[in-house]
C-alpha cells in the first residue's frame, strides 16, 4: 500500500545568476510561485512552498502554506529534508519553482509511476540522462537515504535518486524540466510559452 502524496514547491532558493526572485517572475500573466502551486495542489493534499526562514514575511511567498528549511548551505536537500521531518510518513511530489513550462501531462505520469517497492519516481535528463531531481516523488525511504547522505557531509540528489528501487521515466513533454536561472533563458522560456499558446487558439478556433 502506498503512503499518501504531498506536495512542495521549492521556492528558497537565491535566483543569484537571475538577480531576481524566480518565485516572482511572471510568466503568461502569473507569478511563477503561483503558476506552479496551482499545477501541483490539485494533485495532491496538501501542498506547501519550501522558503528559508528569512523568507517567512516575502510578500510573493507568505501567502502560501510554508515549511520552513532547517539546514543550511545544502542547497534544495535543505526543503526536502525539512517537509520530510515535518511529515515523515508521507511521499512528496517535488517541484522546483523554475519551471515555467512543466505541463501537467508530466507530474501526472510521475504520480501513475507509483508502486510498491519504487522509492523514488523521476524523469531522465533530456541531456544528460542523470535523474531529474526536482520534479520527482521522493518516497520516504528515499528521504531517508537523503538524510543519512547529509549527515555524512554529502547531499546529491541525484545521486540518491540513482541508488536502487528509483524509477527514472523518459521525459513526457521535450523541455517541460528545463530549469530558467538566467535572464536569457528566461527570454527563451517566454518565447516558447508565447508559441504554445498560439497553437492552443488555433487549434481551439479549428474545432468551433
Amino acid at each position: 500500500m502506498t503512503v499518501p502524496l504531498y506536495g512542495l514547491v521549492l521556492a528558497g532558493g537565491e535566483s543569484r545568476r537571475m538577480g531576481r526572485d524566480k518565485a516572482g517572475l511572471f510568466y503568461a500573466g502569473r507569478p511563477q510561485l503561483e503558476r506552479a502551486f496551482g499545477l501541483l495542489a490539485p494533485r495532491v493534499a496538501p501542498c506547501f512552498v519550501s522558503l528559508r526562514a528569512d523568507q517567512a514575511d516575502d510578500p510573493v511567498r507568505r501567502g502560501w502554506p510554508g515549511i520552513v528549511d532547517r539546514l543550511e548551505g545544502i542547497g534544495p536537500a535543505a526543503g526536502l529534508l525539512a517537509a520530510h521531518e515535518a511529515y515523515p510518513e508521507v511521499a512528496w511530489l517535488v517541484l522546483a519553482c523554475d519551471l515555467p513550462l512543466l505541463d501537467g501531462a508530466s507530474l501526472d505520469a510521475l504520480i501513475q509511476a507509483r508502486g510498491e517497492g519504487r522509492v523514488a519516481v523521476a524523469f531522465r535528463s533530456e541531456h544528460d540522462g542523470a535523474p531529474e531531481p526536482l520534479c520527482a516523488v521522493w518516497e520516504p525511504v528515499a528521504l531517508d537515504r537523503l538524510r543519512c547522505r547529509v549527515a555524512e557531509g554529502g547531499g546529491s540528489l541525484r545521486r540518491v535518486l540513482g541508488g536502487a528501487g528509483v524509477c527514472l521515466l523518459a521525459p513526457r513533454t521535450s523541455g517541460a524540466l528545463d530549469n530558467v536561472n538566467t535572464p536569457a533563458e528566461r527570454e527563451r522560456a517566454e518565447v516558447l510559452l508565447a508559441g504554445m499558446r498560439n497553437a492552443e487558439g488555433q487549434e481551439q478556433r479549428c474545432h468551433r
